[in-house]
């Protein structure tokens, strides 16, 4: 197929924290040395900030290292932590953990309340005013190679294609976009990313990334109860001991609340139901007064890289790189990730630049990977590695207590010469229907709890059903002769958005896919027992369309 190309020195796949950083820190540094880089930059929703989903509570130290002037060109930072809570939640009652007790780099003092969509936003703007040629409502679809096996770019989607692979009147061939150095800013689990895993073997030395599905729901809650800028998370119930995950709380401006829940898909029983388990969430004694009398207002799901140092892939191939959530730099403990995500774009930035300055640039950008070892992302990994796989493998309490007992002591200057491993992916962890313990959910109450059609409605998903499904089986058959037959098909459950259907027809069993649901969270992709389902990104600008998420 004939395709129109356009140059660039640097492509950036992933409107995000990390991807925008990257593109603003290339232009700086070409403004400052009175250089020219040509970058553009691609985002597959349709704008930037569109598909964004985070709590947030944002450590601000990348943001003043990128923009030191935020706070005077009106960055949409400005609700302060004032308040910071930690709550074991039991069925009835709950407990207060002391701060006190709480490891120091736990602590919220310093940090702000946002809205990372908006954020991004605000970031693109800058990108913009910087010379940065933005393109939301574009995904990237291929990769480019060139004939000694580099990156050379990738090439947009195709638009206008049928659901049977014909084109409609509206096709639209995608463009080649080539480029000396292409950065992978997908976010988590990245389809590109996983073929460049496989096609340069950047998962060979590590660990098996593992992964959460966290669930955001904005509330407009009475005044009385909203207390601008305090800061709640959770443990414990409805989750048992041997599943991790938690909730969290955060209050925003205008007698707003952003209210989310997060289940670690390295669960094991495949009768859970991570969205249920949010739903239930809201009903604690804790929680549920919050909510009375209040308007939901928006519903949102996304899995969250949780693996830490162990889990990173080789950073680096020739003609690009990985950076943010793609790569996975999220510090569970902290519950924060965005910092680092941004930081990671700036150090693969500088990479570049520094690179193009020679006269003859090496395709492989090895200070990158050095960068990042020595800067403040890798300290802040190093010092909760042992957190995650602590509470995979001794459940919620004892695993607290030793994560806890391990980042005390790290603040303290006494760093434990071990680091846990991750024992499995965590699509190989659940166990098979006839030996797990049945959970009967209540039914939604419509007021608080709500089912799963009614909260996508909220998601604003677009997306054109005439195009060929992106959630993509490699086996139809497996669906149902594994999945049906030994987990009582669990995609029905870890699917937050009601994609995944057993139906009958033709008086058999057959797997129903609602593709047009999608609200691009992955855990498909993730949590499918044999890895039978990939997700690719649908057409440019199909997905869900959060404002403020």
């Amino acid at each position: 197929m004939q395709r129109d190309q356009m140059e660039y020195d640097v492509v950036i796949v992933g409107g995000g924290p990390a991807g925008l950083s990257a593109a603003i820190r290339l232009k700086q540094l070409a403004a400052e040395q009175g250089k020219e880089i040509n970058v553009c930059l691609l985002e597959k929703g349709a704008e930037i900030g569109a598909q964004i989903l985070s709590g947030a509570v944002v450590d601000p130290i990348a943001l003043t290292e990128l923009i030191p002037d935020w706070k005077q060109k009106k960055a949409p930072v400005s609700n302060a932590v004032v308040a910071d809570q930690f709550l074991w939640l039991t069925e009835s009652g709950n407990f207060k953990i002391p701060n006190l007790l709480l490891p120091p780099l736990m602590n919220n003092h310093g940090n702000y309340i946002v809205s990372l969509g908006k954020l991004c936003r605000w970031l693109a703007t800058e990108a913009e005013t910087l010379g940065v040629d933005l393109f939301p409502g574009f995904n990237a679809s291929e990769i480019l190679y060139a004939e000694d096996g580099s990156v050379k770019g990738v090439i947009t989607g195709d638009m206008g294609i049928a659901r049977d692979g014909s084109h409609k009147n509206t096709f639209s061939p995608g463009i080649e976009l080539h480029a000396k150095y292409t950065l992978f800013a997908e976010g988590t689990r990245g389809s590109l990313t996983r073929n460049l895993e496989s096609r340069f073997n950047l998962r060979a030395n590590a660990e098996p990334q593992k992964y959460g599905l966290g669930f955001k729901e904005i509330w407009q809650i009475n005044p009385k109860n909203h207390q601008q800028g305090k800061v709640l998370h959770t443990l414990g119930w409805p989750l048992k001991n041997d599943t991790g995950g938690g909730g969290f709380i955060y209050h925003l401006e205008d007698n707003k609340i952003a209210l989310g829940f997060v289940v670690h898909l390295n669960y094991q029983n495949p009768y859970l139901s991570p969205f249920e388990e949010f739903q239930r969430f809201k009903t604690h004694p804790a929680i549920k007064p919050l909510l009375e009398n209040a308007q939901r207002l928006s519903y949102g799901a996304r899995t969250i890289n949780e693996g830490g140092l162990q889990s990173l892939p080789e950073l680096i191939f020739p003609g690009g790189a990985l950076i943010g959530c793609t790569a996975g730099f999220v510090n569970v403990p902290r519950i924060k990730g965005s910092h680092n995500a941004m930081k990671s774009g700036m150090l693969a930035a500088e990479a570049i630049f520094e690179s193009l300055a020679k006269e003859n640039a090496d395709p492989l950008l090895k200070s990158y990977p050095e960068k990042l070892h020595n800067s403040w992302i890798w300290k802040d990994l190093h010092a909760v590695r042992n957190a995650k796989p602590a509470l995979s493998a001794w459940g919620n309490v004892a695993g607290m207590v030793y994560a806890g007992v391990d980042m005390w002591m790290h603040s303290l200057g006494i760093n434990l010469p071990w680091t846990l491993k991750h024992k499995k992916a965590d699509h190989e962890t659940l166990i098979p229907l006839n030996q797990a313990k049945p959970i009967n959910y209540p039914a939604p109450d419509r007021k608080i709890s709500f089912d799963r059609l009614s909260s996508i409605y909220l998601s604003k998903i677009q997306h054109e059903e005439n195009q060929p499904v992106h959630l993509r089986l490699t086996s139809e058959d497996i669906p149902i002769t594994h999945n049906l037959a030994i987990y009582g098909a669990p995609e029905q459950r870890y699917c937050p958005a009601g994609v995944y259907e057993i139906i009958e027809k033709d008086h058999k069993n057959c797997l129903q896919i609602n593709a047009a649901n999608c609200i691009h969270c992955k855990a498909c992709d993730i949590k499918d027992p044999t890895q039978n389902i990939t997700w690719v990104p649908p057409e440019g600008g199909s997905g869900p369309y959060y404002e403020a998420m």
